[in-house]
């Protein structure tokens, strides 16, 4: 079925997240917040200063998602040094780690090599793994109490991968048999097991809205690093499978009524610069049908992302939140077509269930293809340029769906 587009809409209602217009979840930081976060860094200035600049910046990053008209609420990722697993007793910071405990197979540690840079810090697994306090709760209760009721109930909070480490460090991530734990899998149901914690002291505070970020599984996209598992030694294959047991052991007792996302795309480093190019057709199967999650943010602003046919592995039950507007240049897309891409999508994803475009628009959403600052310099864009940027993904929802 053809639709004319001057006119076209989606006549739904959307209640719950993903919302029509979605953000990926790190937003640009104010230089004075930049600038104080260096002062500390040198000690020249203290936590409770640096907490008095973050608040006043998330102030006006909350303010300016209210005026482009987000449904969705973050912090913007402005207290950047709080996550998962540095509050873990067990695992310890090792600054100018060796080059040979990372895997250089892998995409973002492969750029590094090759331009010269080597890691400053990692995180290793040096001992029992257990769950001691939340990073992430200071951060939610504080976005809360800067938000009305209404709006308190939509906030996303980003967190790690539980692979993170593993990947780049395979059996260096953590001790050997004698000294910790007997195998991967150990080590992966210990970091399950505080997962799952993190998830309920979340919960009981009000949090129903959790995306994961995983530019690591669309590394298993990437041909380069698939070259070097098997090098190696390794089944890309077995190793995807054992990531999407530790996510679904991590997920295992979340709550039905937490909305939990997973966002994939090919790197987000300072200067808008990516690692890993190929399209989902590798793990589309596994990713959406294996993976106990609710919904996908998915890269798609460029052709390193690949088509929109692996999207017809969708499954009914599930989501999707394409990400078709680029965050790491201020050059604006073209909104008639980027609404002709979404209905593209959405007539693939129907032909793979049986649904009509519209019930395959239902669940649907647009974003960001990723954060404007994953790196806490940010992308090659200006605060303007990026509130353009946010205003284009909710004229391209406001476009297509009647409830965005």
């Amino acid at each position: 079925m053809a639709y004319k587009m001057s006119y076209w809409r989606c006549m739904t209602t959307k209640q719950t997240p993903p919302f029509r217009a979605e953000h990926i979840g790190s937003l640009l930081r104010p230089d004075y917040l930049l600038e104080v976060r260096r002062k500390f860094d040198k000690k020249e200035v203290t936590q409770e200063q640096l907490r008095e600049l973050e608040d006043r910046a998330i102030v006006e990053v909350v303010n300016m998602q209210r005026e482009v008209g987000l449904k969705t609420f973050t912090d913007g990722e402005y207290r950047f040094y709080d996550g998962f697993f540095e509050y873990l007793e067990g695992f310890e910071e090792v600054h100018n780690p060796p080059l040979e405990i990372f895997k250089l197979y892998v995409p973002d540690i492969h750029a590094f090599v090759t331009t010269n840079t080597k890691p400053a810090s990692t995180t290793l697994c040096t001992g029992k793994i257990r769950y001691v306090k939340s990073g992430y709760l200071p951060q939610f209760e504080a976005l809360k109490a800067l938000l009305h009721p209404d709006e308190a109930k939509n906030i996303k909070l980003t967190m790690a991968a539980p692979e993170w480490f593993h990947l780049r460090h395979g059996e260096h991530a953590f001790k050997p048999a004698s000294d910790v734990y007997a195998d991967r899998e150990a080590y992966f149901n210990d970091i399950a097991a505080a997962y799952r914690q993190e998830l309920e002291v979340l919960y009981a505070a009000g949090c129903r809205n959790v995306q994961i970020d995983d530019p690591l599984l669309a590394y298993f996209c990437d041909v380069g690093m698939l070259k070097g598992l098997r090098d190696e030694g390794q089944d890309p294959d077995e190793l995807l499978d054992a990531y999407i047991r530790l996510y679904n052991n991590c997920l295992a007792e979340r709550p039905r009524d937490m909305t939990v996302g997973l966002h994939l795309c090919r790197g987000n480093f300072r200067h808008s610069i990516h690692f890993s190019e190929g399209g989902y057709d590798a793990i589309a199967v596994k990713l959406f049908n294996k993976v106990n999650v609710d919904c996908y943010y998915l890269e798609y602003d460029t052709a390193r992302a690949g088509t929109f046919e692996p999207l017809r592995h969708l499954p009914k039950h599930k989501s999707v939140v394409l990400g078709v507007i680029t965050s790491k240049f201020p050059l604006l897309e073209d909104k008639t077509q980027l609404k002709e891409r979404v209905l593209e999508a959405a007539r693939i994803i129907a032909s793979g269930t049986d649904e009509t475009v519209e019930e395959a628009l239902q669940r649907m959403s647009v974003s960001p293809q990723c954060g404007f600052a994953s790196h806490e310099e940010g992308n090659l864009l200006n605060a303007d340029d990026m509130k353009k940027k946010l205003e284009l993904v909710k004229e391209l929802a406001t476009s297509i769906w009647a409830d965005a």
